[in-house]
C-alpha cells in the first residue's frame, strides 16, 4: 500500500500543479481563479475536460490550443510535471505527518510564484499573507507556541536581512536592486527554515543567479532579473534535502 501512494501523490501534485499555474498566471492580472471558467488567453475560448488533463493535453495537442492553434507556453506542463515529482517527494520524504504538510505548502509557494514572478516580475502579497498563515497554523500544531514563535522570529529575522539587502542595492546600483516581494518572501522562508540555513538560502540563490544575470544584463542592460525564482530553487533545495543548522557548520569546520 505504501508503494500505491509514491503515484498517487504524482498524480495529484499534477492536478495541483496545473491549479498553482492558473493561480500564479491569474493573481497578478487581478483575474478570478476560483469561480471563472478556464479558457485559452489567445482566444478566450472555454475548455473543456479534455483540455484541462495535465501534461497529457500539452502533449495530445503538440503544446497548442485546440481551437486556435496558438502556442500554449512550455511553463504549464513543466509547473504541473515538477509539482507532481515534489509531490512524491514530499511523501516519500516525509510520510503522513505535520511535516509533509509543511512540504506541501512549500510545493505550492514554489510554483504559484515561480508561474506570477517569471511571467509578471511580480509576488502577490495575497500569496505570502496566505502561505504566511498556513505554516504558522501548521508549526503551532507541530510543536507548540513557543516553536510557532521562534518561527515567527526567524522569519522577523530574514526579512531585516533581506530588507538592508535591498537598500544597500538601491545604494549602490542608484536604482531598485530588489523588490518587496523577494523581501516579503523571506519573511515566509523563516517561518520554515532555521535562521542559518534562511541567510544560506539568500547566499545560494544569489550565486545560482549570477551567471544568468550577468547573460543578460550583457543582452539587454534594462531588462529586469527575477531574483524569486532562484530564491524558491534555493529554499526548496535546502529544505528538501533536510540539511541542519550542525550540518551546515560541520561543513565549514566547526
Amino acid at each position: 500500500m505504501e508503494k500505491l501512494y509514491i503515484p498517487l501523490f504524482f498524480f495529484f501534485g499534477c492536478i495541483f500543479g496545473s491549479f498553482f499555474a492558473v493561480v500564479g498566471e491569474r493573481l497578478p492580472k487581478k483575474e478570478n481563479f476560483t469561480t471563472s471558467s478556464s479558457h485559452c488567453d489567445s482566444c478566450g475560448h472555454k475548455l473543456a475536460f479534455l483540455d484541462m488533463i495535465p501534461v497529457f493535453t500539452y502533449l495530445f495537442n503538440l503544446g497548442k490550443c485546440r481551437y486556435c492553434k496558438a502556442p500554449i507556453p512550455v511553463l504549464l506542463p513543466v509547473v504541473e510535471l515538477l509539482t507532481g515529482l515534489l509531490f512524491s517527494v514530499s511523501y516519500y520524504s516525509f510520510g503522513f505527518s505535520y511535516e509533509l504538510l509543511v512540504a506541501l505548502g512549500v510545493v505550492a509557494l514554489f510554483m504559484i510564484v515561480l508561474v506570477s514572478d517569471l511571467l509578471y516580475y511580480i509576488i502577490s502579497d495575497g500569496v505570502l499573507v496566505f502561505f504566511a498563515f498556513y505554516f504558522i497554523i501548521i508549526q503551532y500544531f507541530k510543536g507548540g507556541l513557543n516553536y510557532m514563535s521562534s518561527r515567527v522570529v526567524t522569519g522577523l529575522f530574514l526579512f531585516l536581512i533581506m530588507y538592508f539587502i535591498m537598500i544597500f542595492g538601491e545604494k549602490v546600483f542608484k536604482k531598485e536592486s530588489l523588490g518587496g516581494g523577494d523581501v516579503k518572501l523571506l519573511f515566509v522562508f523563516g517561518l520554515v527554515l532555521e535562521p542559518i540555513l534562511g541567510v544560506l538560502s539568500i547566499f545560494i540563490a544569489s550565486v545560482i543567479a549570477l551567471i544568468p544575470s550577468i547573460y543578460i544584463l550583457i543582452k539587454n542592460r534594462d531588462h529586469m532579473i527575477p531574483f524569486g525564482p532562484f530564491l524558491l530553487v534555493s529554499f526548496a533545495f535546502i529544505y528538501f534535502s533536510k540539511i541542519t543548522t550542525l550540518d551546515f557548520l560541520k561543513f565549514l569546520g566547526f
